[in-house]
């Protein structure tokens, strides 16, 4: 069963009256989990967004940033934005069910954070209201404010990142220690670590970008120590 059919049945499943962010209770296991990430991504993406009306092209090619999304599922996406955007719950019930679905410190809300940065610079900007919004979020989630700034870092088009920044250490680490918060971020971006934490197979691709941006800049503390 793709990601999209299981999205479908998990809104489906909603009894009359509930609001998409009730869904986030029934997800909690996989593989529905991975169904309950994607909500997420697309539901927090749209209350981050400022269009109004119906949702855009561009709109669905930021979720690309994210997600494979066939050609015969873009309905279903536009969809399930809108269904989010017009919801009259905020951002932030959202968030707090989103975080309570996974549980304190569970590394998939760092995936979500992640997927959440590709959609707010898939436009190429990246605005301050996005930037506060997104701080909103993290605060929910539990994230410390230096994974949140390293994350950032990484994502953030920069002429230069602080390569420091991107691996969330500080330069009076020793290199051994900051060595280890590099591989463990390989590691952890490894496609079968991240499916098994509820990161479905279509947005696996996020660690890509992931992966460049923490290589580089290991690279670049490695050479500088030496």
């Amino acid at each position: 069963m793709s990601i999209w059919s299981r999205i479908t049945d998990a809104l489906s499943a909603l009894a009359k009256g509930e609001s998409l962010s009730d869904v986030f209770a029934y997800l909690r296991t996989q593989p529905e989990r991975s169904a309950g990430f994607a909500i997420a991504v697309i539901a927090l993406g749209a209350k981050m967004a400022k269009a109004d009306g119906q949702v855009t092209r561009d709109e669905v090619s930021a979720f690309r940033e994210v997600f494979h999304i066939p050609p015969d599922e873009e309905k279903n996406a536009a969809r399930l934005f809108n269904l989010a955007r017009t919801d009259v719950a905020g951002f932030e019930l959202y968030a707090q069910k989103v975080a309570a679905m996974f549980g304190p410190a569970d590394p998939a809300l760092c995936d979500l954070m992640e997927g959440l940065f590709h959609i707010a610079t898939a436009d190429g900007e990246y605005h301050p209201a996005e930037d506060e919004y997104l701080k909103n979020v993290a605060k929910i989630f539990g994230l410390p404010p230096r994974k949140f700034a390293a994350l950032r870092s990484r994502l953030v088009p920069d002429a230069h990142p602080d390569p420091y920044a991107v691996l969330g250490v500080t330069p009076d680490m020793a290199l051994d220690d900051i060595r280890a918060v590099w591989r463990n971020e390989v590691r952890e971006s490894h496609p079968d670590r991240m499916v098994a934490r509820g990161v479905p197979q279509e947005a696996v691709k996020m660690a890509e970008k992931r992966l460049i941006a923490v290589n580089r800049a290991w690279d670049e503390i490695s050479r500088e120590r030496a």
